[in-house]
């Protein structure tokens, strides 16, 4: 090689970015397409918190009710992105230390690496996407006191929880806690860290809160079951980040999670539809939606760990269990959890958490299990995991719910309930007809 392209060439390498490794030798560089993918999934995640869930919820409410809805789902979602920058991240996945709770090093995102450990994007994105899940999470109760919650106590109530419940449930399965590390717990992408905390809490405040002025002789239909639909396509499509984007990578494990992600939902939709077609004599867009909504939460702990015939087999499943949770809940019980977060978040989670001990089986198409762990092992771990987490959540919900209501009443007024929170809350009307 001639002196002058010598020169030329150390040149151009004095230029180039120098490598940098990270204490544990991995290379801490992020991986620009896996970057991509989960920034696009970021945002399919928040297009299913704001506008998916606020149309999902605001078309199955009374037309009085229906801005209050929106307001709820994007006022829990901007607190719970603030918590989340604040001190959320830091207590879900800051150092591990104790197993209970992440580390304060990442407190106001102060100090965030190159690249998160034992991933391939930079810790930023990965902050990101977390946050989206995070945001989603305290929106998804919203709908079982719909009509009736006062919005301060909401907010303080979302806020606190996304503290207490949320981000500590979160570092013990996904941020390197004692449920991953000590039982092996799995969830991919929440069925337990998501919908199993969302939908129990739900569930305890309904409670709490009482019923509904004239539930349950008063059918309260709901004002616009196209916006339920649009809701609910949103809702689907924005899944796929949701899963796909838990794989963390753009690669085959992205993909087989929204190829299973779609089929358990395809499959509870139209099993919905079948057996409402046998209870009530007619399938109905609202039933197509809500078995759509089921289906996902069923699939959602299990998506990267199963084969696509599974997912059918879960999507169908969480159609049958959670259609019937919902009579069981509503009908039998008298709750009145307004749009059935729990029966179908809640429950759907729960089983699909359980499922995946059988159907991640290498037999059955799964990926097979850990070293140490076979189909009985990984079931009864999923059971400690689910069972913890309903007590924490019941326990820390209704001391939580109770903290709120010194600063603001859980419930409106009967005067306000009646006229609508739309005008009584927020000084508005979603619907100008004049």
């Amino acid at each position: 090689m001639t002196k002058p392209r010598l020169l030329a060439l150390a040149a151009a390498l004095a230029l180039m970015p120098g490598m940098a490794f990270a204490q544990d030798g991995q290379l801490d560089v992020a991986n620009s397409g896996d970057t991509a993918w989960l920034l696009a999934s970021s945002a399919l995640v928040m297009l299913m918190a704001m506008p998916g869930l606020s149309l999902f919820y605001g078309g199955l409410v009374r037309t009085k009710n229906f801005l209050s809805v929106l307001v709820q789902c994007g006022a829990i979602a901007a607190v719970a992105s603030l918590v989340w920058i604040v001190v959320g991240y830091t207590l879900s996945f800051g150092d591990v230390t104790n197993g209970w709770l992440g580390g304060g090093n990442a407190w106001m995102l102060i100090t965030l690496g190159n690249v998160r450990t034992s991933t391939t994007v930079p810790e930023s994105a990965f902050v990101l996407f977390q946050m989206t899940f995070a945001a989603i999470t305290p929106a998804l109760m919203a709908g079982a006191w719909v009509d009736r919650a006062r919005f301060g106590w909401v907010i303080t109530f979302c806020a606190l929880w996304s503290l207490v419940v949320y981000a500590p449930v979160t570092h013990w399965i996904w941020g390197g806690g004692w449920l991953s590390a000590g039982v092996g717990t799995l969830d991919w992408a929440g069925g337990i860290v998501i919908h199993t905390t969302a939908g129990v809490s739900a569930l305890v405040v309904a409670i709490m809160l009482g019923k509904r002025k004239g539930f349950p002789q008063t059918l309260m239909l709901p004002h616009s079951p196209a916006l339920t639909m649009a809701g609910a396509a949103l809702l689907w499509v924005g899944w796929f980040g949701f899963n796909g984007g838990s794989a963390l990578h753009a690669n085959d494990d992205a993909a087989a999670a929204i190829i299973a992600t779609h089929a358990a939902a395809a499959t509870a939709a139209m099993v919905w539809l079948l057996v409402e077609r046998i209870m009530v004599g007619k399938p109905t867009s609202v039933g197509f939606a809500t078995g759509a909504i089921a289906g996902l939460a069923t699939v959602t702990p299990a998506a990267g760990f199963i084969s696509p015939g599974a997912a059918i087999v879960f999507g169908a499943a969480g159609a049958v269990v959670c259609y019937f949770a919902i009579q069981l809940v509503k009908q039998k019980l008298k709750i009145d959890d307004s749009l059935d977060v729990f029966a179908v978040h809640g429950v759907g989670g729960m089983l699909g958490s359980v499922l995946l001990g059988i159907f991640m089986s290498a037999s059955l198409g799964g990926v097979g299990y850990a070293d140490g762990m076979n189909m009985v092992a990984q079931t009864f771990a999923q059971l400690v995991g689910v069972g913890i987490t309903i007590v924490w959540s019941v326990i820390a919900s209704v001391i939580l719910a109770l903290m709120a209501s010194m600063l603001f009443p859980m419930r409106v007024s009967e005067d306000a309930e009646r006229e609508g929170l739309d005008i009584t809350s927020h000084g508005e009307r979603a619907w100008e007809f004049d």
